[in-house]
Protein backbone atom coordinates (compact mmCIF):
# COMPACT_ATOMS: atom_id res chain seq x y z
CA UNK A 1 0.00 0.00 0.00
CA UNK A 2 1.36 3.47 -1.20
CA UNK A 3 -0.93 5.33 1.23
CA UNK A 4 0.74 8.42 2.99
CA UNK A 5 -1.92 9.32 5.37
CA UNK A 6 -4.24 7.18 7.42
CA UNK A 7 -7.31 7.86 9.43
CA UNK A 8 -6.83 6.39 12.85
CA UNK A 9 -10.74 5.30 13.40
CA UNK A 10 -12.74 2.22 12.68
CA UNK A 11 -15.82 4.81 13.38
CA UNK A 12 -17.83 4.30 10.21
CA UNK A 13 -19.93 7.78 10.95
CA UNK A 14 -16.63 9.74 11.70
CA UNK A 15 -15.06 8.30 8.57
CA UNK A 16 -18.00 9.58 6.36
CA UNK A 17 -17.69 12.90 8.27
CA UNK A 18 -13.70 13.17 7.78
CA UNK A 19 -13.46 12.40 4.38
CA UNK A 20 -15.87 14.88 3.25
CA UNK A 21 -14.97 17.38 5.82
CA UNK A 22 -10.98 16.70 4.34
CA UNK A 23 -11.80 16.13 0.41
CA UNK A 24 -10.33 19.33 -0.72
CA UNK A 25 -7.06 18.46 1.00
CA UNK A 26 -6.85 15.73 -1.51
CA UNK A 27 -7.02 17.62 -4.55
CA UNK A 28 -4.30 17.35 -6.71
CA UNK A 29 -2.73 14.13 -4.86
CA UNK A 30 -2.21 11.03 -6.02
CA UNK A 31 -5.48 8.66 -5.61
CA UNK A 32 -4.74 6.13 -2.63
CA UNK A 33 -2.70 8.25 -0.82
CA UNK A 34 -5.42 8.48 1.98
CA UNK A 35 -6.24 5.13 3.99
CA UNK A 36 -8.46 3.57 6.15
CA UNK A 37 -7.52 2.18 9.53
CA UNK A 38 -9.42 -1.10 8.70
CA UNK A 39 -7.09 -1.66 5.61
CA UNK A 40 -4.10 -2.37 8.61
CA UNK A 41 -4.25 -5.33 10.81
CA UNK A 42 -3.67 -2.85 13.83
CA UNK A 43 -5.76 -3.15 17.05
CA UNK A 44 -7.49 -0.08 18.31
CA UNK A 45 -5.30 1.03 21.47
CA UNK A 46 -7.12 1.69 24.66
CA UNK A 47 -8.07 5.47 24.82
CA UNK A 48 -7.75 6.02 28.62
CA UNK A 49 -6.59 9.63 28.32
CA UNK A 50 -8.51 12.28 30.09
CA UNK A 51 -8.69 15.16 27.89
CA UNK A 52 -10.05 14.63 23.80
CA UNK A 53 -6.25 15.54 23.04
CA UNK A 54 -4.53 12.71 24.94
CA UNK A 55 -7.15 10.18 23.39
CA UNK A 56 -6.40 11.37 20.01
CA UNK A 57 -2.59 11.54 20.20
CA UNK A 58 -3.13 8.16 21.53
CA UNK A 59 -4.95 6.64 18.66
CA UNK A 60 -2.94 8.33 16.01
CA UNK A 61 0.71 8.19 17.71
CA UNK A 62 -0.35 4.26 17.67
CA UNK A 63 -1.32 3.70 14.29
CA UNK A 64 2.08 5.70 12.79
CA UNK A 65 3.81 3.51 15.08
CA UNK A 66 2.42 0.19 13.69
CA UNK A 67 2.46 1.38 10.03
CA UNK A 68 5.34 3.52 9.43
CA UNK A 69 2.61 5.77 8.25
CA UNK A 70 1.34 9.15 9.21
CA UNK A 71 -2.31 9.42 11.05
CA UNK A 72 -5.15 11.63 11.68
CA UNK A 73 -7.26 10.94 14.57
CA UNK A 74 -10.15 13.12 16.50
CA UNK A 75 -11.60 12.50 19.98
CA UNK A 76 -14.62 14.21 20.36
CA UNK A 77 -17.81 14.49 22.41
CA UNK A 78 -20.40 16.48 24.66
CA UNK A 79 -19.54 18.98 27.52
CA UNK A 80 -22.91 19.40 29.62
CA UNK A 81 -22.69 22.49 31.50
CA UNK A 82 -24.25 21.66 34.52
CA UNK A 83 -22.96 18.49 34.37
CA UNK A 84 -19.47 20.24 35.20
CA UNK A 85 -18.36 19.23 31.24
CA UNK A 86 -19.64 15.56 31.72
CA UNK A 87 -20.04 13.50 29.61
CA UNK A 88 -16.63 14.50 28.20
CA UNK A 89 -13.93 11.89 26.66
CA UNK A 90 -16.61 9.61 28.55
CA UNK A 91 -19.40 10.32 25.71
CA UNK A 92 -19.29 7.12 23.34
CA UNK A 93 -19.83 5.29 26.52
CA UNK A 94 -21.61 6.82 28.90
CA UNK A 95 -24.40 4.25 29.52
CA UNK A 96 -21.45 1.87 29.85
CA UNK A 97 -21.52 0.30 26.66
CA UNK A 98 -19.28 2.12 23.85
CA UNK A 99 -20.94 2.93 20.71
CA UNK A 100 -24.49 2.49 22.12
CA UNK A 101 -25.85 5.84 20.97
CA UNK A 102 -29.54 5.51 21.56
CA UNK A 103 -28.53 4.58 24.81
CA UNK A 104 -26.12 7.25 25.62
CA UNK A 105 -28.43 9.85 24.24
CA UNK A 106 -31.18 8.47 26.90
CA UNK A 107 -29.15 8.50 29.19
CA UNK A 108 -28.04 11.87 29.26
CA UNK A 109 -31.66 12.93 28.28
CA UNK A 110 -32.83 11.39 31.40
CA UNK A 111 -29.76 13.22 33.31
CA UNK A 112 -31.45 16.29 32.14
CA UNK A 113 -34.77 16.07 33.09
CA UNK A 114 -35.56 18.40 35.49
CA UNK A 115 -33.31 20.88 33.85
CA UNK A 116 -34.88 23.91 32.68
CA UNK A 117 -34.25 25.47 29.22
CA UNK A 118 -31.95 28.21 30.12
CA UNK A 119 -29.74 25.85 32.05
CA UNK A 120 -29.50 23.49 29.14
CA UNK A 121 -26.32 24.74 27.66
CA UNK A 122 -24.01 22.19 26.17
CA UNK A 123 -20.41 22.40 23.90
CA UNK A 124 -19.53 19.69 20.89
CA UNK A 125 -15.59 19.79 21.27
CA UNK A 126 -13.55 18.00 19.10
CA UNK A 127 -9.26 17.50 19.36
CA UNK A 128 -7.52 16.68 15.91
CA UNK A 129 -4.20 15.49 15.47
CA UNK A 130 -1.84 14.73 12.91
CA UNK A 131 0.80 12.63 13.74
CA UNK A 132 4.13 11.76 11.38
CA UNK A 133 6.05 8.55 11.41
CA UNK A 134 9.32 10.93 12.29
CA UNK A 135 7.31 11.93 15.74
CA UNK A 136 6.06 15.39 14.54
CA UNK A 137 2.43 16.04 16.08
CA UNK A 138 0.12 18.74 15.56
CA UNK A 139 -3.06 19.24 17.55
CA UNK A 140 -6.13 21.45 16.62
CA UNK A 141 -9.07 22.00 18.72
CA UNK A 142 -12.88 22.81 17.56
CA UNK A 143 -15.74 23.74 19.51
CA UNK A 144 -19.40 24.55 19.15
CA UNK A 145 -21.81 25.52 21.75
CA UNK A 146 -25.43 25.19 21.88
CA UNK A 147 -28.39 23.78 23.91
CA UNK A 148 -29.78 20.64 24.13
CA UNK A 149 -33.28 19.26 23.27
CA UNK A 150 -35.72 17.64 25.48
CA UNK A 151 -36.08 14.89 22.97
CA UNK A 152 -34.28 14.09 19.87
CA UNK A 153 -35.13 15.76 16.50
CA UNK A 154 -34.22 14.32 12.81
CA UNK A 155 -33.21 11.90 10.86
CA UNK A 156 -29.39 12.64 10.54
CA UNK A 157 -25.70 12.73 11.89
CA UNK A 158 -25.25 10.31 14.87
CA UNK A 159 -24.06 10.37 18.51
CA UNK A 160 -25.72 13.46 20.53
CA UNK A 161 -26.43 15.43 17.22
CA UNK A 162 -31.06 14.63 17.55
CA UNK A 163 -30.60 16.52 20.91
CA UNK A 164 -27.93 19.50 20.39
CA UNK A 165 -28.83 22.44 18.85
CA UNK A 166 -26.20 25.02 17.43
CA UNK A 167 -26.32 28.45 18.72
CA UNK A 168 -28.30 30.85 16.28
CA UNK A 169 -30.09 27.84 15.04
CA UNK A 170 -33.71 26.38 15.52
CA UNK A 171 -32.99 23.38 14.11
CA UNK A 172 -30.85 20.08 15.85
CA UNK A 173 -27.68 18.69 13.98
CA UNK A 174 -29.47 15.84 12.98
CA UNK A 175 -32.28 17.67 11.52
CA UNK A 176 -29.39 19.41 8.96
CA UNK A 177 -27.91 18.13 5.79
CA UNK A 178 -24.22 16.74 5.92
CA UNK A 179 -22.62 19.85 4.34
CA UNK A 180 -24.41 22.13 6.55
CA UNK A 181 -23.42 20.11 9.78
CA UNK A 182 -19.79 20.06 7.95
CA UNK A 183 -19.77 23.31 8.03
CA UNK A 184 -20.42 24.44 11.61
CA UNK A 185 -19.34 21.00 13.28
CA UNK A 186 -16.84 20.70 16.10
CA UNK A 187 -14.83 17.96 14.04
CA UNK A 188 -15.11 20.24 10.80
CA UNK A 189 -13.59 23.53 12.62
CA UNK A 190 -10.86 21.27 14.37
CA UNK A 191 -10.03 19.88 10.88
CA UNK A 192 -10.44 22.17 8.98
CA UNK A 193 -7.64 24.41 11.55
CA UNK A 194 -5.20 21.25 11.24
CA UNK A 195 -5.79 20.77 6.96
CA UNK A 196 -2.74 23.35 6.14
CA UNK A 197 -0.52 20.83 8.19
CA UNK A 198 -2.01 17.70 6.68
CA UNK A 199 -1.36 19.27 3.12
CA UNK A 200 1.87 20.43 3.95
CA UNK A 201 2.78 17.14 5.04
CA UNK A 202 1.42 15.40 2.13
CA UNK A 203 3.52 17.64 -0.21
CA UNK A 204 6.66 17.06 1.66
Amino acid sequence: MNARLVFATSNEHKLSELEAILAPAWHGFTPGCVARMSDFSVPSPVEDGVTFEENSLIKARALARATGTAAIADDSGIAVDVLGGAPGVFSARWSGRHGDDEANLNLLLNQLSDVPDRHRGAAFVSAAVLVTPDGREFIQRGEVRGTLARSPRGQGGFGYDPIFIPDGYRVTIAQMSAEEKNAISHRGIAFGALMPRIVEYLRS
